[in-house]
């Protein structure tokens, strides 16, 4: 009996106007068929009424197997997968992660090209702005981990053992560290950020996708300051008298800098996302947080709060164009699961525990190599962090019961950092400084997930999955 190769087939969503749908073809085959011609031949794009497909043969040149592959324009992005006969799993899933990796580097490169206008009704306009290094820094130190709290107190402490002496120094510090942790929510809410209410539930965003070579042209022209300004006038023009932005109103700004605002390169999108958080944080049986929005494009969210009822989750504007509302739930699931576990308070408590452990007990082992010293904990305590990280992985495929899609969502905002992972040793990665596991880990872990999702001891599964994971990095 000959066995006929399975075909597979996988959806790739990406946030693209219907203008550029079937010029991602030409990308996929300009920037990684041509590039690598020995692994790919009887590359052809054809034309159609509804969609474009570009078809290829994807081939290992040392050890004989193939696969044919297709790729169908449109939103979301077809793949089709045939493999050869003795085609391994492992060489179409790179296939297939090479092809979702192009797709968002297009939509990237259409990003880097885009006018964006976000609002939230009843609140003052707030123009798009890409975050600082002091306002990531901020917005870090408040979030989930705390842990750049422990980097930001360690050269304090120096300054005030040799104002106080040891005992003073100890107590001031402990006190504001919890301090910080106490007022966290307060301090993150705090800058140029939006309320989203029960009375005004809505961001909206509008984006405008020019031309890429027309953008970098005007760019190299006129300077990226002239971007802001093109932005403000529209602003003045729109918001500013209460009007919602369209093609009309922009194009009297657009044409006077040599840009058509084809409505068939716009695209608009209102998220109700009050109405996401309510639902996510009642999957958890949690008060309802505060939320506060930060119009950036870097795709992020946050929890932090010294309790549950104290909580207060962050959104960038980013995330809301990137993932779509079931993603954004399972994402905000994960926010969830840091508030519910308590991890600020915890965390501060592991902290705080190494540093009276530090000039206490482990003073004789500090004091004669500090750099080490501070090198091996730092590792430990972001390792630990971890811990917490996949807990909140975990508590969200069990509340949300979503794992898929949060994988999903995960793949999606940090696709690059995805395709990194995949050269050289993932040892580095699992003692680097961040509480976060690999991505790799993260998506297979969730991807592995029988739903409904149990656990008798989230913390516990997660604490092993983290280690067995960090182990495996050895194989």
């Amino acid at each position: 009996m000959i066995e006929i190769p399975e075909t597979q087939t996988f959806l790739i969503d990406f946030d693209i106007s219907p203008e550029y749908h079937d010029e991602v073809l030409s990308f996929i085959d300009e920037n990684y068929l041509m590039v690598k011609p020995e692994y790919f031949s009887n590359v052809k794009i054809i034309r159609e009424n509804d969609s474009n497909r570009l078809l290829f043969t994807a081939r290992d040149p040392t050890k004989g197997f193939q696969i044919e592959a297709e790729v169908k324009s449109g939103n979301p992005v077809e793949l089709t997968l045939i493999p050869g006969d003795g085609t391994p799993s492992k060489f179409t899933e790179s296939v297939k992660d090479d092809i979702y990796f192009m797709v968002h580097l297009f939509e990237d490169n259409i990003r880097s090209s885009t006018i964006y206008f976000s609002w939230v009704e009843g609140e003052r306009v707030i123009p798009e702005q890409p975050p600082t290094s002091k306002k990531r820094t901020g917005d870090q130190l408040f979030t989930s981990s705390l842990l750049l709290v422990y980097i930001l107190f360690f050269a304090f402490n120096i300054v005030l053992f040799f104002l106080l002496g040891l005992y003073y120094a100890v107590a001031l510090i402990l006190l504001s560290q919890f301090v910080i942790v106490l007022f966290s929510n307060k301090i993150l809410a705090y800058g140029n950020k939006w309320n989203v209410t029960l009375q005004n539930p809505y961001v909206h965003i509008l984006e405008y996708q020019l031309p890429f070579k027309e953008f970098k042209e005007f760019q190299e022209k006129f300077g990226k300051e002239t971007v802001t300004q093109i932005k403000k006038e529209i602003y003045d023009r729109t918001f500013n008298q209460g009007i919602k932005p369209t093609c009309k109103l922009g194009d009297e700004v657009l044409e006077k800098y040599g840009f058509s605002c084809n409505p068939y390169r716009s695209l608009y999108k209102t998220v109700n996302v009050y109405d996401i958080v309510k639902k996510a944080a009642d999957s958890f049986g949690l008060p309802m947080p505060k939320i506060v929005i930060s119009n950036t494009m870097i795709a992020n969210a946050a929890a932090t709060g010294p309790t549950p009822s104290k909580g207060l989750v962050l959104i960038t504007t980013g995330l809301l164009v990137q993932l779509n509302k079931n993603e954004i739930l399972s994402v905000l699931g994960h926010e969830m699961g840091h508030l519910q576990g308590r991890d600020p308070l915890i965390l501060f408590s592991i902290i705080s525990g190494e540093f009276i452990l530090r000039f206490t007990v482990l003073f004789p082992i500090v004091i004669i190599n500090p750099i080490i010293y501070i090198i091996v904990i730092m590792a430990l305590i972001f390792f630990v962090g971890k811990f917490f990280e996949t807990r909140a992985d975990l508590l969200s495929a069990m509340k949300i019961g979503q794992p898929d899609v949060l994988a999903e969502a995960l793949r999606k905002i940090a696709y690059q950092r995805l395709q990194m992972e995949k050269v050289g040793s993932k040892i580095p990665r699992w003692l680097s400084w961040d509480t976060h596991p690999p991505v790799y880990f993260r998506i297979d872990r969730l991807k592995g997930m029988q739903t409904p999702v149990r656990s008798k001891n989230p913390l516990i599964q997660s604490a092993r999955d983290v280690v067995n994971g960090f182990l495996a990095s050895f194989r």
